[in-house]
């Protein structure tokens, strides 16, 4: 015996343990038996006296009763009507005579002496006997395979429906003989009865049928029924509805054969939910468009279409009530409010999981979405709900290695702007902005991109991938930046309008009342040395690389000094002054130089100065190379004239910093352009040797830089840009080696005429002069160049050490410097570690086992 049939037997005993109807011949007295058909006649005397007598009358009774009550041993007929119902008589409904209606009394009858000596006996009770009869014997032998057989051969919404209509049909067989002949015996017409012989059969059907195929079965009928119904499926018609059967009529056939209740309750709730949210998604999924009218539209549907066919199928499964008309379908009001706020749960899920793509099409007008997540988020429940699913979003699609990070600080304005609406008292905010917030001040680029935002013009954003263009626009529509909040900022007595914090606010949450974008970017920073430093450097290469009113850089300046204090960007206040009282200065020293020339006609170049103060301005380019000679004599002129106004002061020229306008004569064009100073020098040597033969002026990389004292990337990077502006052209024959295009064929790029080596060669080189020319060279040092600059003094250091120690580990070197160095190491292991690497890489050092050493 397996383990399933030892738990089926616990509950229900083996067949051989069934009481069957009383054999014909008793043992007790061994007298001839009766047959117990429509002629048998049996009287009952109900004031026998002897016990032997009465056991034999009680014996005979129970025979003709039990055999009465007995079911055929073969298979229900098939009954499709009421009419199909004349086919049981005979054989499953038998004719009922006096004497077995005697029988059925004495042994059934509560005032029965025989019933009365054997209560409480179960062997002798007629109910327990008819329900081991129908429902184990019967129903296991013949009504089970048959169920199982209609479940796994037809489809699912025609299956279960066959099933319903065969166990009605086994419910009506097993219960007809009770209703007519036994439960109007029993006290109170049999209703305890009743509920007893109806509690068995429905244990039976839980336990013996397969109960999850049957739900899965009904959840697809009921679903596909409402789909249908509701018009929410687009392929639904009225022929497919038909092909349906009828749920409802289904539903009070399951209320009938005991398989209703909160069972069936359940059932059709869950597929109701799923409908719902179903009828939901296809509606009114990325419909964002704002003065949002999904809620009222929602609530209206489902009081007037969903309501009204919950309330139709539930009424068969109320106690005492059939399903009446649509029309006359009564709906309590409480029932639809409820109804319409689960509605409004199920919307504000679909808006929650559409939450991250609201906020990316923030700039589309998607604050219709966040309208109708603001009904949602009402309860501590939903508010957590919406935070930790839109956070676990931002984890996956956002704060990511790939993500840029001007993409990021994007989508994070596009959240305070949402969170905001969504939320004024930004409790939301605080939650969803905490691991943003993070993520962004371990990028290197933060500080940098939200700064040169701030400072950017409308035209940069553009064509900038650095700059947001949504920060130069509220920098541009702001008054005012949010001064940072007092500690004690809630301790303000005469605020008329405080309010307690929300009761969901975390135990760090600090209530701002100016949720501005500009502020809570600045405020990403966690000590404002870092912003200010960062600030310094961006506002140092605009005023170094513009040459118009700083407007902008002064108005951002003075709101950046409500925040942070006048003290922490004093640096900054200084370097502007530079630039204005060098225009000044500058103004009066070309004034005494137009004296000094005189009435001298001839063109001369104009030079102009910026006088930076070197103490307050970041580490700057200070990379020497050779001017052209007339150039060199006006700095010097100049700095005489700067020397008699300033006579406490003197100049020092920073070369690589300065701009030049030049402007080039050829045979056949004119071109001008606006280039940094080394770009001229190196254009300018090319005009200072006269040519031979006619030949073009050639020059070479080595050349070049031997005659302007000039670094090899400088030249290189001259070179390219002019060969991108089709000034100068690379030798075909000699590597390194350019010479000026005096004469540009205009048919160079006409695919009919050129060739193609030589079409090849000139949009190559216009390629190589964009990547040459696709950013400005930056005025100011990066903190890899000064750190570089100074490892290259340690390095001296370093070298001594191992020469005359030996060998040493990496830790040692560290502790030698940070004794040897005055003012001490600055740098860390890792730091010296990579610069080390570096030197290995050159051939200056090695490593045997774990210990660096100069190189033989």
């Amino acid at each position: 015996m397996t383990a399933v049939n030892r738990i089926f037997a616990a509950v229900f005993p083996p067949l051989s343990e069934y009481n069957i109807p009383t054999p014909a011949a008793t043992p007790v007295l061994g007298s001839a038996g009766f047959e117990a058909s429509a002629e048998a006649q049996l009287t009952i005397d109900w004031d026998l006296k002897d016990t032997a007598a009465e056991q034999v009358q009680w014996e005979r009774a129970w025979h003709t009763a039990t055999t009465f009550l007995s079911l055929p041993n073969e298979q229900l007929p098939a009954i499709n009507d009421r009419n199909d119902l004349n086919r049981l008589h005979g054989k499953w409904w038998k004719r009922c005579t006096p004497g077995i209606a005697a029988a059925l009394r004495y042994v059934a009858s509560p005032d029965s002496p025989g019933a009365r000596l054997r209560k409480g006996q179960k062997q002798h009770d007629l109910l327990h006997w008819y329900f081991e009869e129908a429902g184990l014997r019967h129903f296991i032998q013949h009504v089970r395979p048959r169920i199982l057989q209609l479940l796994e051969d037809t489809d699912a919404k025609y299956g279960v429906s066959n099933v319903v209509m065969y166990l009605e049909r086994a419910h009506t067989v097993y219960l007809h003989n009770l209703e007519e002949h036994v439960y109007p015996l029993c006290a109170n017409g049999g209703e305890e009865e009743k509920k007893w012989i109806l509690s068995n059969l429905t244990g039976l059907l839980t336990y013996s049928l397969p109960q999850q195929k049957i739900n899965d079965d009904l959840t697809q009928l009921f679903k596909m029924h409402a789909e249908t119904s509701l018009e929410i499926q687009s392929d639904s018609s009225n022929t497919e509805q038909r092909k349906i059967p009828s749920v409802r009529r289904l539903l009070t056939r399951l209320q009938d054969i005991g398989m209703g209740g909160s069972r069936l309750q359940k059932i059709l709730a869950e597929v109701m939910s799923g409908v719902l949210s179903t009828y939901i998604k296809q509606t009114y999924a990325g419909e964002w468009v704002s003065r949002s009218k999904v809620t009222a539209k929602l609530r209206y549907w489902v009081e007037n279409r969903f309501a009204r066919y919950i309330v139709e199928m539930l009424a068969p499964l109320n106690t005492g009530t059939r399903p009446q008309p649509s029309s006359e379908t009564e709906i309590a009001l409480s029932d639809v409010e409820k109804w319409q706020e689960i509605a409004i749960n199920h919307l504000g899920a679909l808006r929650t999981e559409e939450l991250f793509n609201t906020i990316v099409e923030w700039e589309n007008d998607s604050r219709g979405a966040i309208e109708d997540l603001k009904r949602y988020v009402i309860n501590t429940a939903a508010r957590t709900h919406v935070t930790s699913s839109f956070c676990e979003v931002l984890g996956r699609r956002l704060l990511q290695p790939g993500a840029a990070t001007t993409e990021i600080l994007q989508i994070y304005i596009s959240i305070i702007r949402a969170f905001s609406l969504l939320d004024p008292k930004g409790v939301l905010l605080d939650r969803v902005a905490r691991p943003i917030r993070r993520y962004l001040r371990d990028r290197d680029d933060t500080a940098v991109i939200v700064v040169s935002s701030l400072l950017a013009d409308a035209e940069e954003t553009s064509s900038s991938g650095d700059v947001l263009p949504e920060l130069a626009e509220e920098i541009q529509n702001s008054t005012t930046l949010t001064a940072q909040e007092d500690d004690d900022a809630d301790l303000d007595f005469d605020d008329m309008e405080w309010m307690p914090d929300p009761v969901d606010a975390g135990p760090d949450y600090k209530k701002s009342k100016h949720l501005d974008v500009i502020g809570s970017l600045i405020s990403l920073f966690e000590t404002k040395e870092i912003f200010v430093k960062e600030f310094q450097k961006v506002l140092g290469e605009r005023l170094l690389k513009q040459a118009q009113a700083f407007e902008k850089e002064i108005r951002v300046l003075e709101l950046l000094k409500l925040r942070f204090g006048e003290a922490s960007l004093q640096a900054c206040e200084v370097m502007l002054r530079d630039i204005v009282d060098s225009r000044r200065v500058d103004h009066v020293i070309r004034i005494e130089q137009k004296k000094a020339m005189g009435s001298k006609t001839e063109p001369v170049p104009e030079l102009h100065a910026r006088v930076l103060s070197h103490l307050f301005w970041p580490s700057l380019h200070s990379e020497d190379f050779s001017l052209p000679p007339e150039i060199s004599d006006f700095q010097t002129l100049y700095a005489t004239g700067f020397e008699t106004l300033k006579q406490s002061r003197k100049l020092t020229w920073l070369n690589a910093l300065g701009q030049v306008t030049v402007q080039l004569d050829f045979e056949d064009r004119s071109v001008t352009e606006v280039v940094q100073t080394w770009q001229a020098s190196v254009i300018n040597a090319f005009q200072n040797e006269e040519s031979h033969d006619g030949r073009p002026v050639t020059k070479t990389v080595q050349e070049l830089m031997s005659s302007l004292s000039m670094s090899e990337s400088f030249v290189r990077n001259a070179l390219t840009f002019w060969v991108g502006k089709l000034v100068l052209r690379p030798s075909s024959s000699h590597a390194d080696t350019y010479h000026v295009l005096e004469t540009f064929p205009s048919s160079a790029l006409d695919p009919s005429t050129s060739s193609k080596s030589m079409q090849s060669t000139l949009l190559t080189a216009a390629a190589a002069a964009d990547a040459a020319t696709s950013g400005p060279a930056h005025a100011l040092r990066s903190e890899e160049d000064i750190a570089q600059e100074k490892m290259e003094v340690f390095w001296q250091f370093v070298v001594g050490m191992l020469t005359n120690q030996g060998a040493m580990p990496l830790a040692r070197i560290v502790m030698m410097l940070k004794v040897v160095v005055p003012g001490g190491f600055p740098f860390g292991n890792e730091e010296l570690k990579s610069f080390l690497e570096g030197r290995v890489k050159e051939g200056k050092l090695e490593v045997v086992g774990g210990q660096y050493k100069i190189k033989a």
